[in-house]
């Protein structure tokens, strides 16, 4: 394929890896290099309030105000997502693509808040090794489409893989329609 661009971008999980760790997943991409790449999920809400874990965020925190599963490595780990607002990079903020940042949550609150227009927090994150996402969307796994900076912090985050791709021209809005269980069309 020889694209090494997908920084900023999503992938949007086809119907074939249905049944997987990514069924109908959408992952905004931190990362795509020689060395790998590296994105989260934006689209799985869990149950555990930032608030729990991560008290001094909570008030930062885009709604719902939940830790998302951002993926299955180092789900013990958190990261964060900020909506930057203005320009430059606030102190302990690392611009990802146009005004999504990555935030180091060991940074104070009180210290980036006045920066930010939406947090978003994640336990895990999707990693791939050299050359693996390539061979995952050359065989069909993933739809590579371009990001809006809501998408990482939509409030109707489990209805996402159906927006995403119904903003898509042509026939990839088609699949927005796709039943949940293919058995049933």
């Amino acid at each position: 394929m020889g694209q090494k661009k997908l920084t900023g971008q999503l992938l949007v999980a086809t119907p074939t890896l249905s049944g997987s760790t990514f069924e109908s997943s959408v992952i905004y991409m931190l990362s795509h290099d020689s060395d790998g790449a590296l994105g989260v999920i934006v689209n799985r809400p869990s149950d555990v309030p930032i608030e729990r874990l991560l008290p001094n965020w909570s008030h930062v925190a885009s709604e719902p105000d939940v830790i998302f599963q951002g993926g299955p490595v180092s789900t013990d780990s958190a990261l964060g997502l900020v909506l930057i607002s203005g320009d430059g990079e606030p102190l302990g903020v690392r611009r990802v693509s146009g005004d999504v940042g990555v935030l180091d949550l060991d940074t104070p609150a009180e210290v980036v808040e006045p920066a930010v227009g939406g947090l978003r927090v994640f336990a895990g994150y999707a990693g791939w090794a050299p050359d693996q996402l390539e061979g995952e969307i050359e065989e069909g796994s993933w739809y590579v489409v371009d990001a809006e900076p809501e998408d990482a912090f939509s409030q109707h985050a489990d209805g996402l893989w159906r927006s995403v791709l119904r903003r898509q021209p042509g026939p990839l809005a088609l699949m927005a329609s796709f039943p949940d269980d293919p058995t049933m069309n």
